[in-house]
């Protein structure tokens, strides 16, 4: 039963973002205009440094249309559940999500699931799309890499929507998350591999970014893709992604508990 309510919820969030399609050309034209001029920019650094961190200026030009096919699926600038959040805490209708007979964490983790499906086959499949179109991009014909992609995207959803839910409950102590959301975004979008790939970063600075649950939303989905990691290195970037994701989860479900104590307090 209750898991007939969350496949309900996650589908009800899927149609209601197929409802702005005004919204979903203008952000498919946006990813695209930017695709292109960040291959462009790619492809001139790949020819005066051929080779950076790995990639051939293909795969370099590949890796920017798959990130930004990421970019809102993967909700790296933040959105979806959190906007809906932060206008129940405003309105103080948050204290009747907490007595409804559902979980919190999964009413709203079902949400994020339905939106990024919907952007996954709009603003993820149609830039990269176009991106093939216009450059000559690295993609696999085996139908089996792009399975494992696709898992990977779907993890890569599941650790950004528990950072982005940590972030989000700080709203029932400050009333306001959106200073918190806008940081968590910069750390996001540098940590994540959305701006460059993480091989590209020296030193300690790259070995600390390979290793925080950023690198699962943007790097990891792209590396199953240019099929830098095959075979068995497949199960330790799944399990990596996996790890993360339920570490991030179980303290979402603590500071929701925690949350839930300081709504009583507030309200009698």
């Amino acid at each position: 039963m209750r898991g007939g309510v969350y496949t309900s919820v996650a589908r009800g969030a899927f149609r209601r973002y197929a409802t702005y399609r005004a919204a979903t050309v203008a952000g498919t034209v946006t990813n695209t205009v930017f695709g292109m001029i960040l291959a462009s920019t790619m492809l001139a650094l790949w020819r005066a440094r051929p080779g950076l961190g790995g990639y051939d200026a293909a795969q370099a030009v590949t890796y920017i249309w798959i990130s930004q096919g990421l970019l809102v699926t993967v909700a790296v600038w933040g959105g979806g559940f959190q906007d809906d959040l932060q206008a129940r805490f405003r309105s103080g209708d948050i204290a009747v999500d907490l007595y409804r007979p559902v979980d919190f964490q999964g009413w709203w983790l079902a949400t994020d699931l339905g939106r990024a499906g919907y952007q996954l086959v709009t603003r993820g499949a149609l830039p990269m799309l176009a991106g093939a179109v216009l450059f000559d991009l690295v993609l696999p014909g085996d139908p089996l890499v792009w399975a494992e992609f696709l898992l990977s995207v779907a993890l890569a959803v599941l650790v950004s929507f528990g950072l982005r839910f940590l972030a989000t409950l700080t709203g029932f102590w400050l009333h306001e998350s959106e200073g918190v959301r806008a940081v968590m975004t910069v750390v996001s979008m540098f940590f994540s591999g959305m701006l460059l790939p993480l091989a590209l970063f020296p030193g300690l600075l790259g070995e600390l970014a390979r290793v925080l649950p950023f690198s699962a939303m943007v790097q990891l989905p792209t590396d199953v893709l240019l099929q830098r990691r095959t075979g068995t290195a497949l199960f330790g970037l799944y399990g990596f992604q996996l790890a993360w994701g339920a570490a991030l989860l179980a303290l979402g479900r603590a500071g929701q508990a925690l949350a839930v104590r300081r709504v009583v307090v507030q309200g009698g």
